[in-house]
């Protein structure tokens, strides 16, 4: 005989909308990825209590990211993409978007590289965006001004057996904000090397950019094993030669410009919550100085991020190019803004592989 028996399973009503944060279920509604797998033994004991766990992210501003990068994989011919809006002081994630998706109500393997999640799990190197990195140690410091001016600035710069340059013609002599502004490799190096290794190296770490991430989701990237070797310091004063995921430069473009204190980036929505025992990495004057540089990189003509100078929005930003480790020929572009830049309230991070 046959019996047709009954059966529960989840539906997802938004579809594709969040399938990198949400995850996958199997037939017997355990959860396998995303925030289903994470929170899955406290989803079932809420499902006895009556209480619901409820995230962070808003499905409207979650719409518009997803359309506007799916536009941009379009207009650019990428592979992949991602976006990423956060709070900058509470870490609360708005956004999640990974580019491309798929429908959570239709179970399958999914096993090209393509679908990971390029936010939490993808591992690149970012290229400028560290720039921003190397300029606010050296302001805080006290070593530099965004004022001062660094002389010598040569087309290349040879370290060993390695020949840095810059793509583009510099004057010989840019001042600390100019060198960020126009994005200056051999100008971040010659700060990098003011500032010696040992205090960029603990910077860099103090950030949390070398090591995994603590967050909602399983789909976590490892960044590369890193050693400080010969021109380490130099090609990591301006992104290259040294990997980590977007989450984790978007936490930590959250900690330079909130007023110097690290967040926690969470899924997971807190009432009346508050960050306590803040741990400072800058002054809050030099986070400050910062947001300034970084609404001339987007306000400047000269700016690398001028086409984001959208009238009536006050927002500032930092470019990144950098070569995918997996095949030289192939570029990632990043864009990390934040706004209002006079007092930021949120950062958010776009991506494209491959454009």
């Amino acid at each position: 005989g046959i019996i047709i028996e009954p059966f529960q399973r989840r539906v997802y009503p938004h579809g594709q909308l969040y399938s990198h944060v949400l995850g996958q279920i199997d037939d017997d509604n355990y959860g396998i990825s995303g925030i289903e797998k994470y929170f899955d033994r406290e989803l079932r004991g809420y499902q006895k209590e009556k209480k619901t766990l409820e995230l962070t992210l808003d499905s409207n501003i979650q719409f518009l990211i997803k359309m506007q990068l799916k536009k941009a994989m379009e207009d650019f011919k990428t592979n992949s993409a991602g976006g990423l809006l956060m709070n900058v002081n509470t870490g609360e994630v708005l956004s999640l978007v990974s580019l491309p998706d798929y429908n959570l109500n239709i179970r399958k393997n999914i096993s090209d590289v393509k679908y990971m999640n390029q936010i939490t799990k993808g591992v690149f190197e970012l290229g400028s965006v560290f720039k921003t990195f190397t300029v606010a140690l050296a302001l805080n410091e006290k070593n530099l001004s965004p004022e001062t001016m660094i002389n010598n600035i040569t087309k290349n710069v040879k370290c060993s057996v390695h020949n840095i340059g810059d793509i583009h013609n510099f004057p010989k002599s840019l001042s600390v904000e100019n060198i960020l502004i126009r994005s200056s490799n051999i100008g971040a190096l010659i700060i990098a090397r003011q500032i010696g290794e040992t205090k960029l190296k603990n910077f860099i770490e103090n950030l949390g950019l070398l090591k995994p991430i603590d967050f909602e989701l399983e789909e976590i990237g490892q960044p590369h094993n890193f050693k400080w070797e010969k021109c380490k310091l130099e090609t990591v004063s301006f992104g290259h030669g040294i990997t980590t995921t977007p989450l984790q430069a978007a936490a930590a473009y959250a900690a330079i410009t909130n007023g110097g204190y690290l967040i926690k980036p969470t899924l997971q929505l807190k009432k009346n919550f508050e960050i306590k025992n803040k741990i400072s990495i800058i002054s809050n004057k030099t986070s400050d100085q910062v947001n300034k540089i970084l609404r001339k990189v987007v306000a400047e003509k000269e700016g690398t991020a001028s086409n984001a100078n959208i009238f009536g929005y006050n927002v500032g930003g930092k470019t990144g190019t950098a070569k995918n480790y997996t095949d030289s020929k192939k570029n990632i572009n990043t864009f990390i803004s934040i706004f209002p830049s006079n007092k930021p309230k949120y950062v958010l991070l776009t991506i494209l592989n491959n454009p």
